[in-house]
This record gives C-alpha cells, sequence and structure tokens, in this order.
C-alpha cells in the first residue's frame, strides 16, 4: 500500500525578522515520491522556508512537519532522511572534492561507492583538484553528488544547478527524474523556470510569504490564460465583446487574443461559423503564470491564497 502521508507539510506558517513578515501564513505540502516546484523571485521567502524545514530558524507561528517531526526539535534524525544544495556552495580549501564528498557521505554512515563514483563521472568532475581550484559551477556539482549518492528520502534545492552549463544541466536533469523513480521527494527552489516546468509533478508560486497558486502546470494554466492566433474568412469583431477575451489584436483575416481558460470552450463555439482556415492556441508558459502575480507590483497581496488544488497529486 502506496504511503500518502506528505513529506512535507507547513500550515499558517509565520516567521518574522523584525518589522519584515518573510513567511505569512505558509500551506504547503509535498508528497513522497514528488518534484515539487517551489517558485517566486528573490524576497519571497522561498530560503527562508526552506531554512525552517532543515531546523536552522524556527518559526513564529503555524505548523510545520518534516516526515511527520518537528524539524526544530528532530533536526538531527530529520537530517539522516534528507539532503540539502544551496545555490551557494562554499568547501574546505585545502581538500579535494573527493574527498570533500567522501566526508559528506561518511557521516551519513554507509554509502554507495558505485553510486558515487558514477555521479563524478557523469557530472564530469575531477575529484583529485583542491576545491579552492573550483569554479562555482564545480562547487555545486561537489554538493549536488554528495546529496544525489546519499541514501535519503527528501532533497531540499535550492537554487542547486547555479553556475552549471547547459550540458550538466541535462544530467541534473537526468538524475533527478532517477531519484523521483526511486521514491524520493524533491523540493525544487530555482530561477531556471525551464527546468521546473521539464521536472516538477506540481509549482507552487510564492509572493511576499505566502503561496499563491498551487498544483499541476497543466491546473495552473487552466485557471490562465491562453493566446489564440486565428484566420477566419468572415469577421470576428464580435469576439471582443465575449467574456474572458482579453487585449484582441485583428491584422486582416488574422486574429490574435488571450482568453480565460475557463472561456475557451465558449470562444470555440462563437469561432466555428466564422469560417476558420487555421488556428493555433498557446498554453501559457511558466514565465506567463509568475507575470500574473509579479508582472504589475510586489506589494503584499491583499486577497486570501487561490490555490487550484489542495494536497499532493493523487
Amino acid at each position: 500500500m502506496t504511503d500518502t502521508t506528505p513529506v512535507i507539510h507547513t500550515r499558517d506558517l509565520v516567521k518574522d525578522f523584525g518589522p519584515v513578515r518573510a513567511l505569512d501564513h505558509l500551506d504547503l505540502e509535498i508528497a513522497p515520491g514528488e518534484v515539487h516546484g517551489y517558485l517566486g523571485p528573490n524576497g519571497a521567502g522561498k530560503s527562508t522556508t526552506i531554512r525552517i524545514l532543515l531546523g536552522l530558524l524556527r518559526p513564529d507561528a503555524g505548523t510545520v512537519s518534516v516526515f511527520g517531526r518537528d524539524p526544530w526539535r528532530d533536526a538531527v534524525e530529520l537530517h539522516r532522511r534528507l539532503a540539502y544544495v544551496p545555490g551557494d556552495v562554499e568547501l574546505w580549501p585545502n581538500l579535494s572534492g573527493g574527498e570533500v564528498i567522501d566526508m559528506f557521505l561518511r557521516l551519513r554512515g554507509s554509502y554507495d561507492r558505485r553510486r558515487r563514483d558514477e555521479l563524478i563521472e557523469r557530472f564530469d568532475l575531477d575529484p583529485r583538484k583542491k576545491t579552492r581550484t573550483y569554479s562555482k559551477g564545480n562547487r555545486q556539482k561537489v554538493a549536488l553528488i554528495a546529496a544525489l549518492a546519499a541514501d535519503v528520502d527528501l532533497l531540499l534545492l535550492d537554487e542547486p544547478t547555479a553556475g552549471l552549463d547547459p550540458l550538466m544541466e541535462v544530467v541534473f536533469q537526468d538524475v533527478i527524474r532517477e531519484a523521483k523513480s526511486a521514491g524520493r521527494a524533491v523540493l525544487l527552489s530555482s530561477h531556471i523556470l525551464a527546468q521546473v516546468e521539464a521536472l516538477s509533478d506540481r509549482i507552487s508560486i510564492v509572493r511576499a510569504g505566502r503561496i499563491v497558486e498551487s498544483g499541476s502546470l497543466s491546473q495552473l494554466r487552466h485557471v490562465t490564460r491562453t493566446t489564440i492566433e486565428v484566420h477566419t474568412t468572415q469577421p470576428a469583431d464580435g469576439l471582443a465583446e465575449i467574456t474572458g477575451v482579453h487585449d484582441m489584436r485583428v491584422h486582416g483575416e488574422r486574429i490574435a487574443f488571450d482568453v480565460d481558460g475557463e472561456h475557451v470552450d465558449e470562444v470555440m463555439r462563437q469561432l466555428a461559423p466564422l469560417g476558420v482556415t487555421s488556428i493555433v492556441a498557446h498554453p501559457p508558459t511558466l514565465e506567463q503564470l509568475l507575470m500574473r502575480y509579479y508582472g504589475d507590483s510586489i506589494e503584499r497581496p491583499t486577497t486570501p491564497a487561490v490555490t487550484a488544488t489542495r494536497g499532493p497529486s493523487q
């Protein structure tokens, strides 16, 4: 029987730093084996969330659990089951990359050396060099290899591929898919939207310390606008009056407009009698989904968070 107990669960999580509210009643839930994209600009609360999950910060209010335990009280036990990769890795300069990886892995006890060696090869890391000679990308590789070679159930990744080149980005995506197949949960905070889109089962968008949207990419696309480009033989001026249609652009027989997800079906029915000769629909990109919440301002929202779905994917 599959365990559906959330790996991560927060409810009404609050964290203040003096007059600044970093987390404002944040709700987040991640299921076993789920890759969860965590999106938002700098200052939105992503890193604060991860530090609370690691037991490095104590929340001021609300509840938080990792594997059903309190990360503040049970940090030592929980760290045996999770691995963390930050976006800016500092290493001991006089140790080699291989020595650092081995030290991290030995701290956990036994580990699979073949898996360690395989990841070193896949990430094209020279483990014999002193870490003081490493580029930022190579320092990231050390942290990634140490985390991915560990026998853990949860990966907390905060901008994990900062400094990696595109070829290594492909390797990273492959190993994260393998981790998911092995049943590991992954919280992935990243500014690389293509990475999040390619890997995530669900995505949460955080703004000013609140989750303003959470769901699968298809669910999030359903609650935002689709761009439609269509050629018709009959005038389509009346489309602009349909509820949910926005920003109509007419160029001869070609019409382009945006339509809210819940009104796409109605628009298609209205288009049918107009002599459609060609039609193309562009679902919103992840960037457009983010701009829905960050394109106007970054002031704190005054309305409750909207969620496309509650709880882990089934």
